[in-house]
């Protein structure tokens, strides 16, 4: 990005910065990286017969079954994953969409090779991209659900040298690295963080609610050190949707869109959190992104926990932070969106430096490849200004695009 392409733009919408899209991972991202001794057990691609979850011995499993029909799956030790062309279809209609495995051969390109995702990203007037994992899950979190943590710590490590040194290596910083940690252990991760941070790497993809993996909360203070390697190397803590592992449910046999659409409230409950939790005080230099979970829902919450603030003083006992909760959201917090009229009637009210664009490439419910005109309708009308900061100008700023240019 040169320097005049960073000046706001009245007449057009600018090129837009995308922080929340996603990676297929290729085949031989680990099989590449992995001590030999480790291949025969580390994630690996077998193309096997298309198939279905079942439920064995009280656990749900993805297991081949035995048609003609083919996808790629992932093997890793005795866990198996097939692609999904749900998660790999950009631009097909919602009609053409289902959850059926695939091929590398039956999705796009810009999935997996860098090259071609950066033509994509042309076609839909995309400057630069943040990516989510896909196979390990949003925040890696399968590396820590297998019996050998030194195997799962070094897939992390190939998976982030796959991501700054081939993923993002020479795209001239149009893709941006996120990476990874070995959510089991702080110390790991603490030293994850810097290790990446001297690679140029900005940001670090975490879980909403570590909690809900098994591991200890944001205010149990286990997680100090690493917050204190993010906030010393300026280094973005970014939570997907879904990175909690769990999602809110009315009930077991509730259908699958109403897990849909309230997965947002993983997002609500990891904000609400952090912002009680004092950690935004004891690091203040510290930034949270919320990925995917839009911000509509956002003004109701901060009003609510600015009331609760001050009426539920009872509640707080020696955990009342000083300040109230809203402090620290407009400080250290940002969403973004790719969907969402109702936040942006509210923009004033959430804070337009608070907000970023996403696409969510190459998801079924993606915008590609009209997320131009996505923007235009959904903040086109607002001021040049308020335009620039939602399209790239808080992208440049949060993710310190600006000193790369």
């Amino acid at each position: 990005m040169s320097a005049a392409s960073m000046d706001p733009v009245i007449n057009e919408m600018p090129r837009l910065i995308s922080v929340d899209d996603h990676v297929v991972e290729p085949a031989d991202l680990w099989q590449s990286r992995l001590p030999e001794k480790y291949k025969d057990v580390g994630p690996r691609i077998v193309i096997a017969p298309q198939g279905k979850i079942t439920l064995v011995n009280g656990a749900w499993q993805e297991l081949p079954g035995n048609g003609d029909k083919m996808a790629a799956w992932w093997h890793y030790e005795d866990h198996r994953y097939q692609i999904k062309q749900l998660i790999a279809c950009p631009g097909l209609a919602p009609e053409e969409v289902s959850s059926q495995g695939v091929t590398y051969e039956d999705i796009a390109p810009g999935c997996y090779q860098p090259k071609a995702r950066i033509a994509d990203m042309d076609k839909n007037h995309i400057e630069a991209s943040l990516c989510f994992p896909n196979y390990p899950r949003f925040c890696g979190q399968l590396f820590s659900e297998r019996k050998d943590l030194e195997l799962g710590r070094l897939c992390v490590e190939a998976y982030n040298d796959w991501m700054i040194e081939e993923w993002c290596g020479d795209s001239e910083g149009r893709l941006i690295p996120l990476c990874m940690v070995p959510i089991w252990d702080v110390d790991l991760a603490a030293a994850e963080i810097r290790r990446n941070a001297a690679r140029g790497c900005r940001a670090v993809c975490f879980s909403e609610l570590p909690a809900w993996l098994g591991r200890p909360s944001i205010e149990s203070g286990y997680w100090d050190p690493f917050l204190e390697a993010c906030q010393e190397t300026e280094t973005v803590v970014a939570m997907h949707i879904g990175s909690g592992t769990k999602t809110v449910v009315p009930a077991e046999d509730s259908p699958q869109l109403v897990n849909v659409n309230l997965i947002a409230c993983n997002s609500i409950a990891s904000m609400i959190s952090w912002l009680f939790s004092g950690k935004l005080i004891q690091f203040p230099k510290l930034k949270l992104l919320y990925a995917e979970s839009q911000i509509g829902w956002i003004p109701y919450f901060i009003e609510r926990a600015d009331d609760t603030w001050r009426t539920h003083q009872w509640a707080q006992e020696e955990t009342r932070i000083p300040e109230p909760p809203s402090t620290y959201y407009r400080r250290n917090v940002f969403n973004c969106f790719f969907k969402d009229t109702v936040g942006i009637d509210m923009i004033d009210r959430i804070g337009v430096d608070n907000v970023l664009f996403e696409t969510d490439y190459p998801h079924q419910d993606g915008t590609f490849p009209h997320s131009k005109r996505v923007a235009e309708n959904l903040f086109g009308h607002l001021d040049p200004e308020s335009v620039y900061k939602i399209a790239r100008g808080n992208a440049i700023k949060l993710l310190g695009l600006e000193a790369e240019a």
